[in-house]
């Protein structure tokens, strides 16, 4: 089914495509007064996506390459509070409020390391400015086992929270210690159950090859833990170690990870594992029960992606709200402030915390529509691309198929006058191919460390 031999060769730096233009291309040319243009100009009728930063952390995961902010003090998150409250009442002067909602999501740092109370009031307060959700919305919280308690999830689950994901990366207790995280399979499973006994429709676990001291027999093992919590979704993802953008990677010893061919031992048993396990492979990093929505929107080439991965939720805003977070309209993406200072000045002079972004030209949205859909699905149906952009593909992209055409003599991909679509191996080169469509990866080809390796 799958041709390792071949996928080790196309191991090169390149984008997770989480958007097109990818956040490289965010500038300040897009500017403030542009940005609230686009607010402005959204369909009243278009449904709405919830994206909430809540970035604070007790303590550093080394290999954590999301945007956080370290603390132990309960002032500096109710100050949060205070002013996220404050961007969404101005967020409410720029687009319409009632809106239906089909998607809220929760994301850090660690959420739950904010108490009941805290999570109370915030939800409380996104309800009071966006009332319209619908019966079926998916309303989802990352949770760390470490920081979670029967309080907070009632407080979730009163709310009408339906999906958790559950940060595992792996149960060795030598890698725990190396990558600073120390997470006995006990405490997963309390939480687990814990999201079980208060009705999460869904339940995820993230994991992680590619880290300190794993080796194929010690992955074995928590894969063997994990799959014993039941999880409807699992995450398993290639270790990004970008020392030179994250500071704590640099507190990994570098000689302690894996080689590639090891990593790539690790891929191999996951995916037969997982699948012997019932689990269906999604893309490049996803498994999902078959009776699971990801996994019967792909089979429907209706699969989704954007900055918080794989979703069923496709053709809506996403308002991005809290430090760093990041917004998607038709047309755009907008990035808030990653500097607490910066981001609260803003508020403070009644402006949305917006930095920086990009505006789409027509160019970017037809590449866009491409990449997102081999991204997702894994094949592109081009008589509906050509009539949906009025323009013939192999024609636009006569340089893109060129460069493919080595794809295709490795059998990862067949091209035909209908249709691109990817072989088994070929999805997990999906980067690699999207990365033909890409018109900025000229700029970044030279440097090694701009993006992590696809393999």
């Amino acid at each position: 089914m799958f041709d390792f031999d071949k996928f080790t060769q196309y191991s090169k730096p390149g984008p997770r495509y989480t958007s097109y233009p990818t956040a490289l291309e965010f500038n300040d040319s897009f500017g403030y007064e542009a940005y609230l243009d686009k607010l402005h100009a959204q369909n009243p009728q278009s449904p709405l996506s919830l994206y909430f930063h809540l970035p604070f952390c007790k303590n550093a995961c080394y290999f954590c390459g999301c945007n956080v902010v370290f603390t132990s003090k309960e002032d500096k998150k109710e100050r949060y509070i205070d002013y996220l409250i404050r961007e969404m009442d101005i967020l409410s002067q720029h687009i319409d409020t009632s809106r239906p909602v089909i998607q809220l999501h929760f994301g850090g740092g660690t959420p739950t390391f904010f108490d009941a109370h805290q999570l109370d009031r915030i939800i409380k307060a996104i309800k009071s400015h966006f009332n319209n959700f619908t019966s079926d919305a998916e309303i989802s919280c990352e949770i760390d086992p470490r920081h979670i308690n029967e309080d907070q999830m009632k407080v979730m689950s009163d709310a009408g929270f339906n999906r958790v994901s559950f940060g595992i990366q792996d149960f060795d207790e030598k890698v725990q210690v190396a990558v600073h995280r120390v997470q006995p399979y006990e405490i997963t499973k309390a939480a687990m159950d814990l999201a079980r006994q208060y009705n999460m429709v869904s339940v995820n676990v993230d994991l992680i090859y590619g880290l300190p001291y794993q080796s194929l027999e010690t992955f074995k093992k928590t894969l063997e833990l994990s799959v014993s919590l039941n999880p409807d979704r699992f995450a398993v993802f290639n270790y990004a170690h970008v020392p030179w953008l994250k500071k704590t990677m640099r507190k990994i010893d570098e000689t302690t990870l894996p080689l590639p061919a090891e990593k790539l031992a690790i891929m191999r048993y996951t995916i037969d594992y997982m699948e012997s396990q019932g689990y269906k492979m999604i893309g490049m990093d996803h498994f999902a029960k078959p009776e699971d929505e990801l996994f019967k929107a792909i089979e429907k080439g209706e699969l989704h992606r954007n900055f918080q991965g794989y979703t069923t939720k496709g053709g809506v805003d996403l308002v991005g709200i809290g430090l760093t977070s990041i917004g998607e309209g038709a047309d755009y993406y907008a990035q808030n402030f990653k500097e607490m200072e910066a981001y609260e000045a803003a508020v403070d002079t009644g402006k949305l915390p917006f930095e920086r972004g990009v505006a789409l030209n027509e160019d970017d949205r037809i590449r866009q529509y491409v990449i997102m859909e081999l991204m997702s699905n894994f094949k592109l149906d081009i008589a509906r691309f050509e009539s949906l952009y009025g323009v013939k593909f192999t024609t636009y992209f006569a340089t893109a198929l060129e460069s493919l055409k080595p794809f295709e003599n490795d059998g990862l991909l067949s091209i035909s006058a209908k249709s691109i679509e990817c072989s088994p191996t070929g999805t997990l080169l999906i980067r690699n191919i999207a990365m033909a469509f890409d018109a900025y990866m000229h700029v970044h080809a030279k440097s090694d460390k701009t993006f992590s390796k696809t393999v």
